[in-house]
């Protein structure tokens, strides 16, 4: 049986690097790519940590893949083999009442490869090979590294978030609290967007820094002192759009607090199932509207190569460290700390 390299987490806080089975591509619509990039998202971080508990051992995480196709199975007809593609972590049936309207997302029928969400989660990208079907590939486009690339869902998702879901206009002030790699993508597409003033938010003098470079207008530690007077001292008027990016419960009770009559605010960050409280009259009399946004569909991916491709975003320039999977222990060390941004693997 020929097998390939493997990060395999037999158990919170127990990564083991293994020689594993290869996977093949033997049904209908089934590929097999060749793992060139994969980024470290923060919930594959939780999930190794113990800080997310929905795992189930053993795991291969990894959801952030691009790569080249290695084999493919009967019936797929779009991608051949030595196409270099981009992967969307989330499968979908097409069919079902979800996926009709375009909530793929949703899909009754969904699977993730390293990822979370469905019930269904196969192995991942943190590997040399990853098993995945037709419709989650997109070409990539030639001029985008691979490790740019690996970005796209996680910019995918804050377009979906900033642009489809909250609807940010031009001209508009947007606060975005936490600024790791999810935060700052998003402060990226509102920057590409038009966004007026666009204020960052993080404890992280590494992170702060970076956001001014990336397009923040202006950049808060609420560490500081009150973070809602620094951000209403920029904004006396308060904010048109708030995204929370960070995922501590303190940075979703600052993003309701930094309400005033109008403001639209977006769940991104937290994940975990912790609870905040909202003032019924207020929030009925500030007539704010809230929105979050999970994963992602086959239309935000597309959206984001296009950004990617035209260059209003270069995801290149958020990525702080490259690993070789062999090194992937030093890479979550790197990761637990608060100089880094993205990291990237490199099977």
């Amino acid at each position: 049986m020929d097998t390939m390299l493997a990060a395999v987490l037999h158990d919170f806080n127990d990564l083991r690097l293994e020689a594993v089975p290869r996977p093949h591509a033997e049904q209908s619509g089934q590929v097999v790519v060749r793992i060139y990039a994969c980024g470290i998202c923060a919930t594959d971080f939780k999930a190794i940590t113990g800080q997310r508990r929905n795992v189930r051992f053993p795991f291969i995480a990894g959801h952030e893949p691009s790569g080249v196709v290695a084999e493919v199975g009967p019936a797929v007809s779009h991608f051949k083999v030595g196409d270099a593609v981009i992967v969307q972590p989330s499968g979908y049936c097409g069919y079902c009442r979800y996926c009709r309207v375009g909530n793929t997302h949703y899909c009754e029928h969904a699977f993730t490869t390293g990822g979370d969400g469905p019930d269904d989660v196969r192995p991942g990208a943190f590997a040399e090979y990853m098993l995945t079907m037709e419709n989650t590939l997109y070409l990539k486009p030639a001029a985008l590294s691979f490790d740019a690339a690996a970005l796209t869902e996680p910019l995918s998702g804050a377009w979906k978030g900033v642009i489809q879901y909250s609807e940010l206009q031009v001209g508009e002030d947007v606060v975005v609290i936490g600024v790791g790699s999810i935060g700052m993508l998003c402060l990226m597409v509102a920057h590409a967007a038009g966004a007026g003033r666009l204020i960052a938010v993080d404890t992280s003098p590494y992170a702060r820094a970076q956001a001014l470079r990336l397009g923040a207008t202006h950049a808060v530690d609420p560490a500081a002192g009150d973070a809602k007077s620094q951000i209403y001292s920029i904004l006396p008027d308060g904010p048109d759009l708030v995204i929370e990016a960070a995922g501590p419960i303190e940075a979703v009770k600052l993003m309701t607090d930094l309400r005033r009559r109008g403001t639209r605010w977006n769940v991104f960050g937290i994940t975990t199932h912790e609870r905040f409280e909202l003032d019924g009259g207020l929030t009925h009399f500030l007539e704010g509207r809230m929105d979050a946004s999970f994963g992602t569909t086959p239309l935000a991916m597309q959206r984001a190569i296009r950004l990617m491709e035209t260059g209003l975003v270069d995801t290149s320039r958020i990525i702080s460290h490259r690993f070789p999977l062999s090194h992937i222990a030093e890479a979550l060390q790197v990761m637990a700390g608060p100089e880094r941004n993205k990291i990237i693997i490199n099977p």
